[in-house]
């Protein structure tokens, strides 16, 4: 199982940037900008979208791709993509622990399902 560290988004939608970082025994890497990390952090969330699209280095399954690419879907008000994001991350055959910026550990199902309901009212509250 890998275990990613996810920087500090957690807020509103639940967070979801993952960042590869070493771990105990196990050691996960990603290319620089494959699931577009760096410029969610920034706030530059088309970078963000661009670099996780044109990367295929990554699984299009992998659910840190697909919650960050939901999360700069949100960030961006396409609401309907972000939710279909979040939704392909719950339903991956693919799981991960990540590290939340806060230090708790969430699977990424877990957090997928977090970021998805919070998505859902956020929506019901425009």
């Amino acid at each position: 199982m890998k275990l990613l560290l996810t920087g500090a988004l957690v807020s509103g939608l639940m967070g979801a940037a993952a960042h590869a970082q070493p771990t105990m025994n196990i050691e996960t890497a990603y290319p620089k900008g494959s699931i577009g990390y760096e410029a969610l952090v920034k706030g530059d969330n088309e970078r963000a979208v661009s670099q996780i699209l044109t990367s295929a280095q990554v699984s299009r399954h992998d659910p840190a791709k697909l919650l960050n690419l939901g999360r700069a879907y949100a960030r961006m008000g396409r609401m309907e993509e972000a939710s279909n994001m979040f939704a392909a991350a719950m339903q991956s055959r693919d799981t991960v622990d990540l590290v939340l910026a806060d230090g708790r550990v969430m699977n990424s199902k877990d957090a997928a399902r977090k970021a998805y309901a919070g998505l859902q009212m956020r929506i019901a509250t425009r």
